[in-house]
């Protein structure tokens, strides 16, 4: 009986271990094989080889970036872009958390109602209105144009969401600041902000990486070479007319650099904040 046993869990081991190294190949293959296109040899899908690295290395798909391309000029408006959507985010979400967390007056329940429904349509419903008010505006390609849509997108859903984490924290904390002589603005920039840090923090990588790679809206406000992003320019590379396969994964490897950076900064800030931040009431 005990060998059947053994012989039952030696048989369990290796399925489940089979089944492992399965996912694990069909979830790593596929970023290898990109490596692999942005260095090898060759612009086009069909000369690349089945197996990673077998047509060699090398670095000609990066000099074409660098001084063919104005990759650096997509690079720099779409890290803007992200920059300034997540700053302004941030600022706007979190003070009207704060007065939605903290405050009574008389259309409080309608206004967070309000942005409910306004979170349930897909942002794309209202493009042609987006165009016609940047349009009027003097919004259409520029920069801050696109960051005003980003922004408008993203406030409804993240006031509930950083309003939610924030009435957790106790009243007891603004109580004791506003007996010390504390503003209502100080109040929030001292005592509730660094309090709310892990929420913060997770709204400023949500907000950075969402428009880092939309093709959507920079396509519809942006016209000129020099405003185009990373999407836009990087897409001109695999179109109906062009197939520069190799071209298109050596930059967009290039477009994970700022998420790993980001993500390694923010990942000690969240792990830290959430254990040094829980208080109770």
């Amino acid at each position: 009986m005990s060998k059947i046993k053994n012989f039952y869990r030696y048989l369990n081991t290796t399925i489940v271990m089979i089944f492992l190294c399965a996912i694990t190949f069909l979830v790593i293959y596929p970023l290898v094989y990109t490596v692999s296109g942005a260095l090898s040899p060759g612009r086009t899908m069909a000369t690349l080889n089945i197996v990673p690295f077998a047509n060699g290395i090398t670095f000609e798909h990066y000099t074409y970036l660098f001084t063919t391309t104005p990759y650096w000029s997509w690079f720099r408006n779409t890290f803007v872009i992200a920059i300034s959507t997540s700053a302004m985010t941030i600022l706007v979400a979190s003070m009207g958390a704060y007065v939605f967390s903290r405050f009574r007056f008389p259309v409080k329940k309608q206004m967070l109602m309000a942005l409910l429904v306004l979170q349930i349509f897909p942002s794309f419903v209202g493009m042609v209105a987006i165009y016609v008010i940047l349009l009027r505006i003097g919004g259409l390609d520029t920069l801050w144009g696109l960051v005003l849509i980003y922004v408008a997108g993203n406030v409804p859903y993240n006031v509930w969401l950083v309003k939610s984490y924030m009435d957790t924290i106790p009243r007891a904390l603004d109580e004791a600041a506003r007996i010390d002589g504390a503003s209502h603005f100080r109040t929030f920039s001292t005592i509730i902000l660094p309090v709310a840090k892990p929420i913060i923090t997770f709204l400023a990588i949500v907000s950075f990486t969402a428009p880092w790679m939309d093709f959507i809206f920079p396509k519809l406000v942006l016209r000129s070479a020099d405003k185009q992003t990373l999407a836009i320019g990087l897409f001109n590379f695999v179109t109906d007319r062009k197939n520069e396969f190799s071209n298109f994964t050596a930059g967009a490897l290039l477009v994970a650099i700022p998420f790993v950076i980001f993500f390694i900064i923010t990942q000690n800030i969240l792990v830290t904040s959430m254990s040094g931040s829980a208080v109770k009431e």
